[in-house]
């Protein structure tokens, strides 16, 4: 968290209710912020107890998967302020990327808060569309567990070609770990990177072509986004 944000959530927060793996954790009575952290098959249990601790300027704000502001709304209050949020597994880390998208009932000083909140774990980015949000869970959420599975096939494919199980899988990890770290830091595109490294006609070129032909990567990422966002939209009826 920054300074200014550490600072900013001094100045706003009274009390923070937090509601995980189905307990809640915290001061009870009206709350500044709830922020309700359960997976959504369990939502039903949980809502309930909540409704007493929603003051009028208390804001809400959930992480639960595919659970829409409407759904919030119905099982709190129709007047509660709510802002829902999609963050990634590198915020445990503090280098993760949260999108959120509040509710007409979210004040200014509200939506401080919940970034003040969000932003301890890492980049935060708001919307105004909700309907983006089943997209931002395939992308964001989701999205690190493709990068999971690029170091795990790489490092498959290193032991395939010959080389011993345990440096195959110290040079994927590496590999991923410092291109993202590379293109965390670079002004350049993904794109330039790329061909910074393509030397025509050489090595990197020849696996590109098979990655990037028409049945390659772009289409199976296009695949894997497309159902993850189908079963986002599932999961939130």
């Amino acid at each position: 968290m920054t300074t200014t944000s550490a600072r900013t959530l001094a100045h706003l927060s009274r009390t923070i209710l937090l509601v995980g793996a189905g307990k809640m954790g915290g001061a009870f009575g009206e709350a500044s912020a709830i922020i309700i952290a359960v997976k959504p098959q369990i939502a039903g249990e949980v809502m309930p107890g909540l409704a007493p601790h929603v003051g009028a300027a208390t804001v809400v704000l959930s992480i639960m998967a595919g659970q829409r502001l409407a759904f919030l709304e119905q099982a709190l209050s129709q007047r509660a302020a709510l802002v829902r949020a999609m963050p990634n597994t590198p915020a445990s880390i503090g280098r993760g990327i949260t999108v959120a998208v509040p509710n007409v009932r979210v004040s200014a000083r509200q939506r401080e808060l919940a970034h003040a909140l969000l932003s301890a774990t890492g980049a935060v980015e708001w919307i105004a569309d909700e309907g983006l949000m089943d997209a931002v869970t395939a992308v964001s959420g989701s999205g690190p567990a493709y990068v999971f599975l690029l170091a795990e096939a790489l490092a498959q494919a290193g032991a395939t070609a010959g080389l011993p199980t345990e440096l195959a899988a110290k040079l994927a990890r590496a590999t991923v770990a410092g291109s993202g770290e590379l293109l965390q830091r670079s002004p350049l595109d993904p794109a330039t990177l790329r061909q910074n490294v393509t030397s025509p006609g050489g090595t990197t070129a020849a696996a590109l072509e098979v990655l990037m032909s028409p049945h390659g990567l772009d289409e199976l990422m296009a695949r894997a986004v497309a159902a993850a966002a189908a079963r986002s939209r599932q999961l939130g009826g």
